[in-house]
């Protein structure tokens, strides 16, 4: 015997749920995009919170010995990410890299943080204008060795950003703790 449930109510519109530090919260229920874009907002907005309040030395300090990685170094990497995946792959666009190296993890003495967060917000509006077009089953082709030509969805370009960003806010915390002692988040 099944239990009658209840009826809900009707949906009504909320206001995006928000953490204390700012961050949004992904949803919970919704679409498949609604919640791939979700988390990757959530984790956009991880990156952001974790170079908060950091002076110009404090995010070019390296993580540890050999490694060279920085927090400024993480935040120029996932420009370049964004314009790699949405302009040149899904879009077909002939852009050059954001930084000087394709990777963006070299460091500019000129180049300053907000300089760079500036980048990749702008990154970021680009790539959303990109992806408001397409559907989930949309396709582009990978522009960069060994993979060079192979068809990918926009489904699978959410994802693997996903797991791009939670690996380097992997990362960034690692930095923020060694920089300051802050963790979490």
């Amino acid at each position: 015997m099944t239990t009658p449930r209840t009826p809900q109510s009707p949906k009504t519109p909320r206001t995006p749920l928000t953490l204390p530090d700012g961050r949004p919260v992904p949803p919970m229920t919704g679409s498949e995009r609604a919640l791939l874009e979700g988390w990757l907002d959530f984790h956009r907005a991880t990156l952001e919170l974790k170079c908060r309040g950091l002076d110009e030395a404090q995010v070019r300090l390296a993580s540890a010995e050999p490694s060279e990685l920085t927090l400024l170094g993480l935040v120029q990497h996932l420009a370049e990410v964004e314009r790699n995946w949405f302009q040149r792959v899904l879009a077909g666009l002939d852009v050059p890299p954001v930084f000087e190296e394709e990777t963006g993890y070299a460091l500019d003495p000129a180049r300053g943080l907000e300089e760079a967060l500036g980048v990749w917000r702008r990154e970021i509006a680009r790539g959303r204008e990109l992806l408001a077009v397409r559907s989930l089953e949309d396709t582009g082709r990978i522009v960069d060795e060994p993979m060079t030509g192979m068809e990918v969805s926009v489904r699978w370009v959410l994802i693997h950003l996903i797991e791009e960003y939670a690996r380097h806010n992997g990362h960034a915390d690692i930095l923020r703790e060694r920089i300051d002692g802050a963790t979490g988040a």
